[in-house]
């Protein structure tokens, strides 16, 4: 769906590029998510991507178009939603994607099931105004979904819901993949690109440091040891053993039959873990 090759961009007359060189590719029917911290580059990378940044240097194919040819009806097939909601605080929640709806020439989607699906049905004729910031999110989620797009772009689109809306939206995404459609999100919260991503790109002062699935970099980053919390007496305890030839190992099977075992668990390292180990950055 998406293939860029050593990709540089740079912000006005600015001498230092912003992006050095990017080289990835999206599969159609993939979630893809590019992580960092901010002023990593994520976001200038989607702006090229969906056509806002267009003086850059090599070359960017979406859905075999070449970016540097675009024109009107590329955004016919593609949806957006912006880290910050681009709504008409004036218009209620209906008006907004009935309106937006009109930019389209293809069938759009019903705007009354979209907001149910968001959990935002009772408030369909309410102002934006009157919007708290994580009902703005869910309605600007909406607003990516009208036109039915094949290729959906998302920046931060879990910032500021609580955790039940959060998970919500995570089950949206996960059915938007099922449709057959292709995701693309920006963002520096591990949980959600853990959840929700077939593979990741660490981006860190405009270059992809690391591109996999969050499994297999979880496990490739982690180390192969379990950690048994377990009551010897009154005594809570833990243990730390390897994990390789596990149901051989004295210290384990000790444990297994003359103690109770609290918890155990294999010390896969996070998202963030990997993320600081391969970066020596934070996501801050």
């Amino acid at each position: 769906m998406i293939r860029v090759t050593k990709l540089h961009f740079a912000y006005g007359s600015n001498s230092k590029d912003t992006l050095n060189g990017l080289n990835f590719h999206i599969d159609s029917g993939e979630v893809f998510g590019f992580l960092g911290p901010s002023g990593a580059g994520k976001s200038t990378t989607q702006k090229i991507l969906i056509g806002i940044l267009n003086n850059y240097r090599g070359t960017v194919f979406v859905n075999g178009l070449d970016l540097q040819k675009l024109t009107s009806d590329f955004y016919e097939s593609i949806g957006v939603a912006f880290e910050t909601p681009n709504l008409y605080t004036k218009f209620t929640a209906l008006e907004n994607l009935d309106f937006f709806a009109q930019f389209y020439a293809g069938e759009t989607r019903n705007p009354n099931e979209l907001l149910e699906a968001v959990g935002l049905k009772d408030a369909a004729n309410t102002r934006v105004s009157d919007f708290s910031k994580g009902m703005k999110v869910r309605l600007n989620f909406c607003r990516s979904l009208l036109n039915n797009p094949k290729l959906i772009f998302l920046d931060e689109p879990t910032a500021g819901l609580d955790p039940v809306n959060l998970r919500k939206m995570e089950t949206l995404i996960l059915a938007e993949k099922a449709r057959g459609n292709t995701i693309c999100i920006t963002t520096h919260d591990m949980h959600v690109a853990d959840t929700l991503c077939d593979r990741v790109a660490f981006i860190v002062d405009g270059e992809v440091s690391l591109i996999d699935s969050p499994r297999q970099l979880k496990l490739q980053h982690g180390e192969r040891f379990v950690d048994v919390e377990y009551r010897d007496g009154d005594s809570l305890k833990t243990k730390s053993i390897p994990m390789d030839k596990l149901g051989s190992n004295d210290t384990f099977q000790d444990i297994l039959k003359n103690h109770y075992m609290e918890t155990i668990h294999s010390r896969e390292a996070s998202l963030e873990d990997v993320f600081v180990k391969t970066t020596g950055r934070s996501l801050q």
